[in-house]
C-alpha cells in the first residue's frame, strides 16, 4: 500500500485543516478486497480533513464511499451493496489504555491513541470493514431450514438448536417432580 497516505503529525499545520482524498488504484483495491474477503470492491474513495483539536489532539472527519460485492449468506450468489458513510476519528495524545481495570471506557469507540503519524488509508480500511453488511442477502433469498446430520441419524432441526429449548424442557421436568 506504501506509506504515501500517512501524514507526519509534526508536519501538520496547527491552525488550518489538512485535506486528504484517497482513491486507491486497482492493485491496492485488490489487496483491500482480499483482506476483507470480498468478491468485488469498486469506486472506493475516502476524502475529508485532519484538523487540530486543542493543543495536542487531532480529529479526522471524512466520507467513505464504496461499492462492495459479497457472497449471499443463503445462496452464495454475489450481493452488491453501496456504502456511503461519514467517518469520524479522534486521535488523543493522552491516551489511556481501556484494558486497565480502573479505566472507564468512553462511550465512543472513535478515539484512538495519537502516534507519530495519522494514516487515513488505515482509517478507511477499518471503517469499510465495520460498514460491511454482516449477513448480505440476495433479494428474495430466504434462509430455509438447514438439516445437518449423518446418514441414518435423526436430523437436528433449527428448533433443536434453539439455546433455551433444553432449558424449557428441564424446567417442565422439574415442575413435574415437585
Amino acid at each position: 500500500m506504501g506509506n504515501v497516505t500517512s501524514f507526519r503529525v509534526a508536519d501538520l499545520p496547527q491552525n488550518a485543516p489538512t485535506p486528504f482524498e484517497l482513491r486507491p488504484a486497482s492493485a491496492a483495491l485488490d489487496e483491500i478486497r482480499q483482506g476483507l474477503g470480498l468478491l468485488g470492491l469498486r469506486k472506493l474513495s475516502f476524502s475529508g480533513e485532519l484538523r487540530a483539536q486543542g493543543k495536542r489532539d487531532w480529529v479526522l472527519n471524512g466520507k467513505l464511499g464504496a461499492t462492495v460485492i459479497q457472497p449471499c449468506v443463503v445462496t452464495l450468489e454475489p450481493v452488491t451493496t453501496r456504502i456511503d458513510i461519514p467517518v469520524h476519528r479522534t486521535f488523543l495524545a493522552d491516551w489511556t489504555d481501556p484494558d486497565e481495570p480502573e479505566f472507564e471506557i468512553p462511550q465512543d469507540d472513535e478515539s484512538e491513541p495519537l502516534g507519530p503519524e495519522i494514516d487515513p488509508a488505515l482509517v478507511m480500511i477499518e471503517a469499510l470493514s465495520l460498514a460491511l453488511p454482516q449477513y448480505p442477502r440476495k433479494e428474495g433469498a430466504e434462509l430455509g431450514q438447514a438439516d445437518y446430520t449423518k446418514p441414518g441419524k435423526q436430523a437436528m432441526t433449527d428448533e433443536d438448536a434453539k439455546p433455551f429449548a433444553g432449558l424449557a424442557g428441564l424446567r417442565d421436568t422439574l415442575k413435574k417432580d415437585e
